[in-house]
């Protein structure tokens, strides 16, 4: 007699399959990329076109992680973190693999895996991640420039700790 077989992130069967979670994560980096080419023709390096008076676009190189960590480093660091963001990438589509059923677990890991493959990619063409969005306010400055890549990662990680918050609530 054959059961299906359940995992640890819900009570639903492991089953379906990963082609949606993958082109969701295809759409991110096309998306990702095609914005960068464009705001990387438009602008020069620096320059900045104000949109609103909390919004600007500014082309902008980030040698670092989140928030320009170790941007400042000799170089290593570009390779620490392609490294990263390969190996996070294979663990993610293990995981999509395992758990293709769990909608919203696997939303946040396609945006994830998006958007990490999409720096990767930054990283391998130039060197440096392209960053373009800039948002301030008003005393308090202006927060880091980032990119669609960045805002997937950010979305898709608050939806893993809200799939997680209804796991363990149940």
């Amino acid at each position: 007699m054959a059961t299906k077989k359940t995992n640890t992130f819900s009570s639903k069967p492991a089953s379906g399959s990963m082609a949606p979670w993958l082109g969701i994560a295809f759409i991110v980096i096309l998306l990702d990329q095609l914005s960068k080419i464009t705001i990387s023709k438009l602008f020069v390096y620096g320059e900045e076109k104000v949109i609103t008076s909390f919004f600007n676009l500014v082309l902008a190189y980030n040698k670092g992680a989140a928030f320009s960590f170790l941007a400042n480093e000799g170089g290593w660091q570009r390779h620490m973190f392609t490294a990263i963001g390969v190996i996070a990438a294979l663990y993610i589509i293990y995981l999509l693999k395992r758990h293709s059923g769990q909608r919203m677990f696997c939303w946040a890991l396609a945006l994830i895996l998006g958007g990490a493959l999409g720096n990767v990619i930054d990283r391998i063409a130039y060197g440096h991640v392209i960053d373009f969005l800039d948002f301030h306010w008003a005393s308090f400055g202006h927060f880091p420039a980032f990119n669609i890549a960045d805002s997937a990662i950010c979305v898709g990680a608050a939806l893993f700790v809200l799939d997680e918050l209804r796991r363990v609530n149940k």
